[in-house]
């Protein structure tokens, strides 16, 4: 049983010796250990500092492409290296090391595919008010359109087995915490949390410059993959609201119809029948979109074929 621990990094020369110093070497149940580092294009010496650590693999960015892409490049690399399960884990130390054990035990003992940390959200001291429920809001949005029961889902601490890792196809360059819930709860993949700890913040998020902007990108990725999964359900509701429209306008024109003052109000009447004509479209293009997602299925399916006898035929690497 081989563990890797991948490690996505940029300009973190400070914090990466911290982070890796407090990583265990060896797991019950794991035969091997290995250490990943991603660097996102860093400027600073992080991939020097990475190799004086003795880290196994290194993996380079020739410019900074976003968490998301160093996330999949580190998840597709520890699946080429052999990883029975790929362990991820932040460069600034938030996360407990030692709690890497608690969070592969579930796919060790064969009860899930892949489990995130629950942080003690709450207790968090560097986390405001705000930030904090905020995080409770936008994990109850990701339970509700994914299906699953993860009570916090942008912690990036977590652990994939080799099948769920392969099932990975991600489209956000932004963040990959939220799509790959939502990914997991659609293709039915076992999922479940462990609670975990914290350490102290070293330093402040990278990931985006103000809470609110961090909220805006996350509710496009949300809606986004959402839909791409669920396309009848968004075009219906949406369609079935403007078709709705249309008709509480077009009851109204009947009304002044009725009442002999429908020459003054044949707008409503233009109006009530652009709308009936546009959500009656709105749902047919989702009828036409779900079509589309049952074919894109089809296409994961086979992408996770191909992916699995593309392994069995390269073989791992040595580690360096």
């Amino acid at each position: 049983m081989k563990l890797i621990i991948q490690i996505p990094c940029f300009n973190e020369e400070t914090t990466l010796p911290i982070t890796f110093e407090q990583l265990p070497k060896q797991f019950k149940g794991v035969d091997q250990v290995e250490v990943l580092v991603i660097d996102d294009g860093s400027q600073d010496r992080t991939v020097e500092v990475a190799q004086r650590l003795g880290v196994h693999h290194v993996v380079r960015f020739t410019n900074n492409k976003g968490l998301a892409r160093a996330f999949m490049a580190g998840i597709d690399a520890s699946l080429k290296l052999g990883a029975d399960i790929i362990v991820n884990t932040d460069a600034d130390n938030q996360y407990r090391a030692e709690d890497i054990q608690p969070l592969i035990d579930p796919i060790l003992e064969g009860n899930a595919d892949l489990v995130i940390g629950e942080r003690p959200i709450d207790d968090i001291q560097h986390f405001s008010f705000t930030k904090k429920k905020l995080q409770r809001l936008g994990s109850w949005v990701v339970r509700l359109v994914s299906g699953t029961e993860i009570p916090d889902a942008t912690s990036g601490f977590r652990a994939y087995s080799r099948d769920a890792a392969l099932r990975l196809n991600l489209l956000s360059s932004f963040t990959y915490t939220l799509e790959t819930i939502i990914q997991a709860g659609k293709q039915d993949i076992a999922i479940t949390s462990v609670p975990i700890r914290t350490n102290p913040n070293l330093r402040e998020s990278r990931l985006y410059t103000s809470i609110w902007s961090y909220v805006k990108r996350s509710g496009g990725t949300i809606f986004r993959i959402f839909t791409m999964y669920e396309p009848l359900k968004v075009f219906s509701l949406l369609g079935g609201g403007i078709f709705g429209v249309g008709v509480l306008i077009g009851l109204r024109y009947l009304y002044f119809n009725w009442m002999g003052q429908g020459s003054g109000h044949i707008q409503s009447l233009i109006l009530g029948a652009a709308l009936l004509i546009i959500g009656f479209q709105v749902v047919v293009l989702g009828l036409l979109s779900d079509l589309i997602a049952s074919n894109r299925k089809l296409i994961e399916d086979g992408l996770f074929r191909i992916k699995k006898i593309e392994l069995k035929q390269e073989k791992p690497d040595p580690p360096t």
